[in-house]
């Protein structure tokens, strides 16, 4: 039988049919709740009662002073690349100027195209055109994309292993990176006037 339905015959088999208080289902009687209160309340009064034994609390003569600030530490300055890496930088910059270079010469041709393919549809023989004269424009900047992906690697390898020449990098990086952002942007907005 459970519990809840017989509750008085299991105090009954537990010894609490003598009159007593079942242990539970019953409200708790005033008394026992004042006691259940001052048991919790006199060790508290008790801790309070002495306070000459604790410190104080306010602010000590060490605290009023100002810390003096620690300065960074100055940084390594970069040595700059070797006589091999300097020389790739190099090597990577001049391959995006020259793609830079055949990206202006062919951007003419590519927009006389896509003028006069703008609005035809899809599949027709100025769209062809027009698609074609845009696909060798961006074929253009192949080796400014080439040289940008390789001067990223670098950067990262030379951030992660804090070998020399990172500065440098970052300059030769951010060079073609700029290239390649403006042959990026030119490429989009013949796209768009083409309608891809």
């Amino acid at each position: 039988m459970p519990l809840v339905d017989g509750h008085f015959a299991v105090n009954r088999a537990l010894g609490y049919g003598l009159g007593l208080a079942t242990c539970y289902g019953q409200p708790m009687t005033r008394l026992s709740l004042l006691l259940l209160i001052a048991a919790g309340i006199l060790p508290l009064a008790a801790c309070a009662s002495d306070t000459a034994n604790y410190p104080s609390l306010a602010r000590r003569d060490v605290e009023r002073t100002a810390a003096t600030p620690v300065p960074s530490p100055a940084p390594i300055p970069d040595p700059g690349p070797d006589a091999a890496l300097a020389a790739r930088l190099a090597g990577l910059v001049a391959a995006a100027r020259g793609a830079q270079q055949r990206f202006a010469a062919a951007q003419p041709g590519a927009e006389r195209g896509v003028g006069a393919g703008a609005g035809s549809s899809p599949g027709s023989e100025s769209w062809a055109r027009a698609s074609i004269a845009l696909a060798g424009l961006e074929t253009t900047r192949s080796d400014a994309m080439i040289a940008l992906a390789d001067l990223d690697a670098l950067y990262a390898e030379a951030r992660v292993n804090g070998t020399n020449g990172a500065s440098a990098i970052a300059a030769a990086r951010n060079e073609v990176s700029v290239l390649v952002s403006e042959q990026d942007r030119t490429v989009a907005a013949l796209r768009g006037r083409l309608g891809d």
